[in-house]
């Protein structure tokens, strides 16, 4: 007579676990799926930004050339704002480059020259851009640039200076409370991805088109020292 097989406990049985290394792939994989997702937005994120900049001025950030009636300009005699200058060449760029007066005073509505200087010391052809900035914020929106370097890239041969003009306007609408602009420029070496032959065509004609603009005394006895990197 055979014994009778004790019955199972099926809560004793355990399902056999997967190998660890397999846990450990599927984590990597989400972890990198997360980091790619996480470098995707961020880029996503980069025009946005700049949209956003444009449309309000946000980080500082001026518009492009602005467009005016010379004969409708109506300065605003009651009010002087002091506009400084401040001019940085980034890491790795040698060109010296300052502001012909480190400030000026004018008057909401007037329009008004300063020349900024740039050379070049080494010994090749290169290529500079300048990127603005201007605090505060809120005022970045009523400071319209009518003629400025920063427009386009700017070409020097070994050894070359350079006096480049930069027009502007404030805003006779610029709040009350504000009495001083900083206009800042951060000039850039684009050497390495520019169209050297291209690019020197285009400002032949550029500098062309501006000699035949009338000239605008940037004479001022109310400017400050030149201020930049020398």
């Amino acid at each position: 007579m055979t014994d009778a097989q004790a019955p199972v406990d099926e809560s004793m049985t355990t399902t056999p676990l997967p190998p660890a290394h397999n846990a450990h792939g599927a984590l990597v994989k989400k972890l990198s799926a997360l980091v790619v997702g996480m470098f995707a937005f961020g880029f996503a994120l980069v025009p946005l930004y700049d949209l956003l900049c444009d449309i309000t001025g946000l980080n500082g950030k001026t518009g492009g050339k602005y467009e005016y009636d010379a004969a409708a300009l109506m300065p605003d005699k009651s009010r002087l704002i002091q506009v400084s200058f401040v001019t940085n060449a980034n890491e790795g760029m040698p060109w010296s480059f300052e502001s012909e007066k480190g400030g000026v005073r004018v008057h909401p509505g007037e329009l008004k020259a300063v020349n900024f200087i740039v050379r070049n010391p080494t010994d090749k052809v290169m290529v500079g851009q300048a990127v603005p900035s201007l605090v505060p914020f809120n005022a970045a929106q009523y400071f319209h640039k009518t003629e400025c370097f920063c427009f386009e890239s700017q070409i020097l041969q070994p050894g070359e200076e350079m006096v480049m003009p930069m027009r502007f306007i404030v805003d006779r609408d610029l709040p009350k409370n504000v009495q001083s602009i900083s206009l800042s420029y951060a000039l850039y070496d684009i050497t390495e991805r520019s169209d050297i032959a291209l690019l020197s065509k285009e400002l032949v004609e550029s500098r062309a088109a501006a000699n035949t603009n009338s000239k605008i005394d940037t004479n001022d006895s109310t400017a400050l020292e030149p201020s930049g990197n020398g």
